[in-house]
């Protein structure tokens, strides 16, 4: 960060500190919300920078340690902390940057995930049970809160559907490139002859989107009640408290029937009828934008095969980059950072 930049951060940050004591914005809670969130996005640069300083002088010191001490012992120490200090230094300048320029959908910390089973059949289902878990325990690891909305179970215990709000910081930003077709190949559990199976499932993530965000008009959404269903259809309610929701311009339909009050159901479906109009409005901005290109480039359009899980081969290849890691067991266990670190790197 160029000493100009610092200055005029370390002179924001300045000025909002006295800010915030003044009666006018504690009396004002929206805006003194807003002035201490930037307070501590400033904090935190400033914190950073002053440690980048702190290292950019050790490895000055160690440098010339190594240029010019005689003693060996002493010369490869100097030389074992300034490689050290190298790293620390990359990693710090990379953590300045992502807070100077965050990647678009950064302050994103909201979503709506969809998995529902492709082709396949039975395990189709099954693998997009296999997806839920993953993602499931992708969150926990992350300690991100994870609410379901709407989900349909197989016969045989697999996911037909699922729709998920997961919150939490970075969210968007880590999940946004798992949108797209997943393939699996292995011999499933119910084969008899032990042939290789190909089956599919299709995972979309939507940002979060609040009312701010897309008006819905009430004269636009018909609203229909109907009894919760468990596996197999069966009714386990005796009140019409599973609320449907159908925005009548775009025809789109979205349900939730998890909650135990109607109410909260009907938030629900809402909130998820929400995130897919800004979803549609945003799919038709980049097609707007790839038009204007003429190429398109890792849209994430759940159309599109993005990676593929083989079992016998112990292997997980995203097509988008081509690149493959193995360990299969771990990666459906829930361990992806490294997965979504590459891609992040490469899209």
């Amino acid at each position: 960060m160029a000493s100009e930049e610092r200055k005029k951060i370390k002179e924001e940050y300045d000025s909002i500190t006295n800010s915030l004591s003044s009666q006018e914005v504690i009396s004002d809670h929206k805006k003194l919300q807003e002035l201490s969130k930037r307070h501590r996005e400033l904090k935190e640069l400033l914190d950073i920078q002053e440690k980048i300083v702190k290292v950019e002088k050790e490895i000055q010191e160690n440098e010339q340690i190594a240029e010019s001490e005689t003693e060996e012992e002493l010369k490869t120490m100097a030389e074992e902390e300034l490689e050290k200090d190298k790293i620390l230094l990359d990693g710090l300048q990379n953590d300045l940057n992502e807070k100077l320029y965050p990647e678009p959908g950064a302050h994103i910390n909201e979503v709506i995930m969809e998995i529902r089973a492709g082709v396949g059949g039975d395990e189709a289902a099954l693998f997009a049970q296999n997806l839920f878990n993953m993602y499931t325990r992708y969150a926990e690891l992350n300690g991100w809160k994870l609410n379901i909305i709407e989900e349909s179970i197989s016969d045989l215990k697999g996911i037909k559907d699922v729709t998920l709000e997961i919150s939490g910081e970075g969210v968007y930003s880590k999940l946004k490139n798992e949108s797209g077709v997943h393939r699996v190949q292995r011999v499933p559990e119910t084969e008899k002859n032990g042939r290789l199976h190909t089956s599919s499932a299709s995972v979309a993530v939507l940002p979060k989107a609040k009312p701010i965000d897309i008006e819905i008009k009430p004269e636009d959404v018909k609203i229909e009640t109907f009894r919760s269903s468990g596996p197999g259809g069966q009714n386990v309610n005796k009140v019409e408290t599973a609320v449907r929701v159908i925005h009548i311009p775009s025809g789109i339909a979205v349900a939730s029937q998890v909650h135990k009050k109607q109410a909260q159901n009907k938030e629900a479906a809402m909130t998820l009828l929400r995130s897919r109009l800004l979803q549609q409005k945003q799919e038709e901005a980049e097609r707007k934008i790839r038009a204007e290109r003429k190429e398109q480039i890792g849209s994430g359009d759940r159309s599109e095969k993005i990676r593929t899980y083989n079992f016998p081969q112990d292997r997980v290849t995203d097509h988008r980059i081509n690149h493959s890691w193995h360990g299969i067991d771990k990666i459906m266990a829930g361990y992806i950072d490294e997965i979504v670190a590459e891609i992040r790197k490469e899209l």
